[in-house]
């Protein structure tokens, strides 16, 4: 019986699989709680999902989803949401540019917390990256008050009936916090460490967390307007 998922979303990353299996199994085995892994194939067009079924085959603890075409990062995360069974759920990219052993930091505050996300300290991004990602950071919070300084840091954990909860919209990966503070949870967030990437490449340019998220901005103010919280208290 697993306690924690990390979803792990996948788009052509062929090149990096072998050392995400290697680097996540090593973590199941120290992590502080039992730990299974959710693969969610993107629609990926190389050997990708080739490779995760091998590594599903040779691992317990691995499974995997596959969707049929290519829906973004935001689609891959969600899928991954419906398809937890675990109390908690956290997810990771697989370009492993984040340590799946700093989910151990993040998971010593959830009971306090209901999701807790990496804040990356001293980035190994271009200046074009950073600058653009702080950029696109200060107009989310302008909208949403959150409080977040680095909502696209992909490594988070949040307890599942929260996650569950998410409606889908495309930029969800980038208001997860904010979409907790309307479920009126509570959000923290903590150092983790940052790393080059080492092999792939990435999915997001300068218009991708620059306009894109800006006009996310302005559907997540439409979605916060209408957006209906309840809470049932008994159930017979």
């Amino acid at each position: 019986m697993y306690d924690f998922t990390i979803i792990v979303p996948v788009y052509n990353e062929e090149d990096n699989l072998t050392r995400v299996e290697k680097e996540l199994l090593a973590y199941t085995s120290i992590a502080i709680k039992k730990t299974t892994i959710l693969f969610v194939n993107d629609g990926s067009l190389d050997a990708s999902l080739a490779m995760i079924k091998a590594i599903c085959d040779r691992n317990e603890s691995f499974g995997y989803i596959s969707l049929k075409q290519n829906r973004g990062l935001s689609a891959a995360i969600k899928a991954g949401f419906d398809h937890v069974t675990t109390d908690l759920v956290g997810y990771i990219d697989s370009d492993l540019q984040t340590s799946p052993e700093d989910f151990n930091k993040l998971l010593k505050h959830i009971e306090t917390y209901d999701l807790v996300t990496g804040v990356r300290a001293n980035r190994k991004d271009s200046f074009v990256k950073n600058m653009s990602s702080t950029i696109a950071n200060s107009i989310r919070r302008g909208f949403t008050h959150d409080g977040m300084d680095d909502t696209g840091c992909p490594l988070k954990v949040i307890k599942t009936t929260y996650a569950k909860r998410i409606p889908m919209f495309r930029g969800l990966h980038r208001f997860l916090p904010a979409m907790i503070l309307l479920q009126e949870g509570s959000v923290v967030q903590i150092p983790v460490r940052h790393f080059p990437r080492v092999a792939g490449t990435a999915k997001f340019g300068v218009w991708n967390r620059l306009v894109g998220p800006l006009m996310d901005c302005f559907a997540y103010l439409w979605m916060k307007k209408k957006y209906i919280n309840y809470t049932i208290e008994s159930k017979g």
